[in-house]
């Protein structure tokens, strides 16, 4: 009897360029679950290119259910460590060749649209904008863009948003069609 493994799916990231312009997040990282055990190995091997071997993950728990102490990647095994005071929508990855590399964590459950717009954001050089106030500017954009789709819902809903027919002008009992008007 073979078994056969699911095969991993690559992840969800977006990394700002090399650059030296130094923001305060390297980039934006899209998980598929919470389960911090599955998705941190696809992490890791995506970006050990760029950063080398990478050692340890810091995040907040407030966004994990399950944060193991030890999970097993290509080759190794990162250790995994929780701090209360980080910001719930960030993770630190530490490697022993570049140092550290900062990521906007975008919860699963987030819209593609959403997610894309994050995505950009977190990976602009030199961004000043920390991972909860991309959150929370996020969250006021997506209010803005459903009322504004509401807005004109309503708009086409009630309406106001077709102009009525052109009528002939009448004159007596009869029509009266005037040139240049291709309505008749």
């Amino acid at each position: 009897m073979t078994s056969t493994l699911a095969p991993t799916l690559s992840a969800r990231l977006s990394l700002t360029p090399k650059t030296l312009l130094a923001g305060l997040l390297d980039g934006a990282w899209w998980p598929r679950s919470r389960d911090l055990a599955a998705e941190l190995p696809p992490l890791v091997d995506a970006l050990e290119g760029r950063y080398g071997r990478i050692t340890r993950v810091t995040v907040n728990p407030t966004r994990w259910p399950v944060v193991p102490h030890k999970v097993a990647v290509t080759g190794h095994t990162v250790h995994v460590g929780w701090f209360t005071e980080q910001d719930p929508d960030k993770m630190i990855l530490l490697s022993y060749s570049v140092g550290r590399c900062d990521l906007l964590v975008i919860p699963p459950e987030t819209e593609r649209a959403t997610a894309a717009r994050l995505m950009t954001a977190a990976a602009i050089p030199g961004s000043v904008l920390a991972a909860g106030v991309l959150m929370s500017d996020e969250a006021t954009t997506g209010r803005r863009m459903r009322d504004a789709r509401s807005t004109e819902d309503a708009w086409e809903t009630d309406g106001g948003a077709a102009l009525p027919p052109l009528r002939h002008p009448v004159v007596g009992a009869r029509m009266i069609p005037l040139p240049g008007n291709p309505r008749r």
